[in-house]
């Protein structure tokens, strides 16, 4: 809805509108826009006392604090609980954490201003995160989504300004006790100081939550950033993430492992894609089955529920569901229609410098890419938990957009959205496949039906099938060179034919419209967030993109890496052949058209030095990419030296040289995690990864079939990080984006063939 008809739908007095009325234009909405509280949700226990709806404090001196993001493995936990420890003093041996579920006050204000247009008709807001505009939209709409690396620019601040406050309460309770200004103690390890006196956390925590902190609580002169060297980070991690002893004994609660007293379990069977409704099944097949609970028959799925999730799934099986639609999906003949956009859709522009069209009248090179669909392939497929009792719902799940989930879930079974209580879990593995909602629907209706608590889990056939898939997309790239300079480029234009993937997905996500009906609802609108990242990161003085929208008939969504993974690739590609062209070094060529960009020629430069570059020279399998994600000054920047072969077992990348610089490094040991763990899901991407529709099913059904890395695939890994005092950048996005293109362009070093399509060697997917 447009925001000015939200407004139009509000109740206004003169009051309200004095802030803005004398202004005009969007100042005069200052009035809806008014600060409001938001309660929190981290309830003190007995023997707590709550600092700031962010943390509480035990009189046994443990730390406990609220983290309002899906953990999934990134890490998240613990680098939001270090931010608190550090600025609290806290010793890390005495902090805890607690999930927090979905409140105003733990909003993603930077995510949603980035999203702006997906859930509004008004620009984006990401060039202004602190926006009144997405402040209000995120509080009053719970809006604590994980995704687009955003973490720590949501969360950072907030929870340094009540650790700050808290710190400063109990220096208050300990300096009364000792008859001192509050200002003369030190907060250290858990303990408050002055001289020789201490006291610790727990002691004072009742006494210092009847303190009012100062306003602005003091914050320490600047976060310490852990930036130690490689050695020093292998041998004494300072903080070890919290999560890692419970996911090696095994009692690390997954959304899998919910177990609820009389639970019983559920398998499901989705239509293949164009065929959605549910006709037939053969419910003789089941009669009289041991074990078996009841089937849930709905328009769009059918439902097995029995004591064990086998019998559930071996019922389905038993049944043979049949589905009626318009036509099944082939992909082929689907994926041909991007590649005849270029002739038959009119490009839409989405950014423009100079006159590149001008520039670009006869163009000096031109060349297309590819992707094919890419699948999550989370180990966990999708999975949750439901109990339904007189009229209220109890959902423990993996959400990424929890209250989003929570009202969807509520929508399903016509309760209101206060009737329903989620409980997050942590996921294992998501790679953004759990910002969709459907499984969480569906065990609502289940559960509602039954009358049991039931788990619902996909198998894994129905996740590759029915889980939105990450967009296609055809690329063609054209670039002019200024004459007599050595290859200089004058022009650069991209023209990406793709679905509107980013409003497709939010239009399930805020609208809570089926896929079907999200992909006719913006077929042939343009998508600046889908396009996002095709401007290249050089010093070019004519620079187009467009995108040429073209609606496809299969779901198309998030995937870790988002539109870095294939605007990197398509970018980097070219630029290394165009360097061809011009006969030069892959590696001078760029570092010649990053003067203005000193961050990112300096990790150019440590890649290159990491990996002994040999200037690229044929036969050697050395391959150069770089990308960068984010806000110019603030975002994330890598390079990437990549060493490949072709073998009969196919593409071997043997090593991988990365240099990295995202800002002041919050925890080292997690940004290395990220980094290692995104190029090796950049690896998958450049393997494998892809499927294909035919007669509506996935080829392939089963994890097997998708030519994912194995142990022995994975190649040595080097990572250096730039040491910064920039604003802190998440890490997991950038290996994602970097591997696919540097390793493509090292297999062009290795065997002089050019691969412009993911998966690489990849036919007719």
């Amino acid at each position: 809805m447009d925001w000015r008809a939200q407004l139009d739908r509000l109740p206004v007095t003169r009051r309200q509108l004095f802030v803005g009325a004398a202004l005009g234009g969007g100042l005069a909405v200052a009035w809806w826009l008014w600060p409001r509280s938001y309660p929190s949700p981290l309830r003190p226990a007995p023997g707590e006392q709550g600092f700031g709806g962010w943390l509480t404090i035990g009189s046994d001196g443990v730390v406990t604090v609220a983290i309002p993001q899906l953990e999934m493995g990134q890490g998240v936990t613990t680098v939001l609980a270090q931010v608190v420890a550090i600025e609290l003093g806290a010793d890390w041996r005495q902090v805890a954490v607690e999930p927090a579920p979905p409140t105003g006050l733990y909003a993603n204000i930077s995510l949603a201003a980035k999203w702006a247009p997906l859930w509004s008709n008004i620009p984006a807001l990401a060039d202004d995160p602190d926006s009144l505009l997405a402040e209000r939209f995120a509080r009053d709409n719970a809006f604590c989504v994980t995704a687009d690396g955003t973490s720590l620019a949501a969360y950072e601040a907030p929870l340094r300004e009540a650790a700050a406050s808290a710190r400063s309460m109990l220096a208050m309770a300990a300096a009364e006790r000792w008859g001192i200004d509050w200002e003369e103690c030190e907060v250290a390890a858990g303990q408050v100081r002055h001289g020789e006196q201490r006291l610790g956390f727990g002691e004072l925590a009742d006494e210092a939550a009847s303190f009012e902190p100062p306003e602005p609580a003091p914050l320490r002169v600047e976060p310490p950033a852990e930036n130690p060297s490689p050695a020093e980070a292998e041998l004494a991690p300072e903080f070890p993430r919290l999560d890692l002893p419970s996911k090696v004994d095994g009692s690390f609660l997954f959304a899998g492992d919910v177990r609820l007293p009389g639970m019983v379990y559920a398998s499901i069977r989705h239509g293949p894609l164009g065929k959605p409704e549910l006709s037939a099944f053969d419910a003789e097949a089941i009669a009289g089955l041991k074990g078996l609970v009841g089937v849930v028959r709905s328009k769009r799925y059918l439902a097995a529920v029995a004591e064990s999730w086998w019998i559930a799934e071996r019922s389905l099986s038993a049944m043979k569901p049949r589905f009626i639609g318009a036509a099944t999906v082939e992909s082929a003949p689907a994926l041909e229609t991007l590649d005849d956009a270029f002739d038959q859709v009119a490009p839409e522009r989405l950014h423009e410098q100079g006159d590149p069209d001008g520039q670009l009248e006869r163009a000096d090179y031109t060349q297309t890419y590819s992707v094919a669909p890419a699948v999550h392939a989370t180990i966990e497929t999708a999975s949750a938990t439901a109990r339904y009792d007189d009229g209220k719902l109890e959902l423990w799940i993996a959400a990424q957009a929890p209250e989003l989930t929570r009202r969807a879930a509520a929508k399903a079974i016509g309760i209101a959205a206060q009737d329903v209580v989620l409980y997050p879990t942590a996921a294992g593995g998501s790679f953004d496949a759990r910002l969709e909602r459907r499984h969480a629907i569906e065990v609502a209706q289940i559960a509602k039906e039954i009358g049991q608590p039931v788990q619902l889990t996909w198998p894994r056939a129905q996740e590759m099938q029915s889980m939105p898939v990450r967009t296609p997309v055809t690329a063609r790239l054209d670039a002019g060179f200024l004459p007599a300079s050595g290859g200089r480029i004058a022009a650069w234009r991209a023209q990406l034919a793709m679905p509107s993937t980013m409003r497709e997905f939010g239009q399930r996500l805020f609208d809570n419209k089926t896929a079907e009906a999200a992909i006719g609802h913006v077929a042939g609108e343009a998508d600046p967030l889908a396009c996002e990242g095709a401007v290249p990161p050089y010093a070019i003085d004519h620079v187009a993109i467009d995108h040429l929208p073209v609606a496809l008939p299969f779901p198309t969504g998030h995937l870790r890496g988002n539109s870095a993974a294939y605007t990197a690739f398509f970018t980097e590609s070219f630029i290394d052949e165009l360097a061809e062209r011009a006969g030069r070094d892959p590696f001078l060529y760029r570092m010649e058209m990053l003067g203005r960009m000193p961050r990112m020629a300096d990790c150019l430069r440590r890649a290159t030095r990491l990996a002994n570059w040999d200037g690229g020279r044929r036969g050697t399998g050395q391959g150069l990419a770089m990308a960068r994600i984010g806000a110019p000054d603030t975002g994330g920047r890598i390079a990437c030296v990549a060493q490949a072969a072709l073998g009969e077992g196919g593409v071997r990348v043997t090593r991988l040289h990365a240099a990295v610089d995202i800002g002041r490094v919050v925890n080292h040991d997690i940004a290395r995690q990220q980094i290692e763990g995104g190029l090796i899901f950049g690896l998958s991407l450049a393997t494998g990864s892809s499927l294909a529709y035919e007669n509506g099913k996935p080829v392939p059904q089963r994890l097997a079939g998708l030519s994912l890395p194995t142990l022995a695939d994975c190649p040595e890994i080097v990572i250096e990080f730039l040491a910064s005092d920039a604003p802190p950048f998440d890490p997991g996005e950038l290996g994602v984006a970097v591997a696919p293109p540097a390793i493509a362009n090292a297999l062009y070093s290795a065997t002089g063939a050019r691969f412009r399509r993911l998966p690489l060697l990849s036919e007719g997917l």
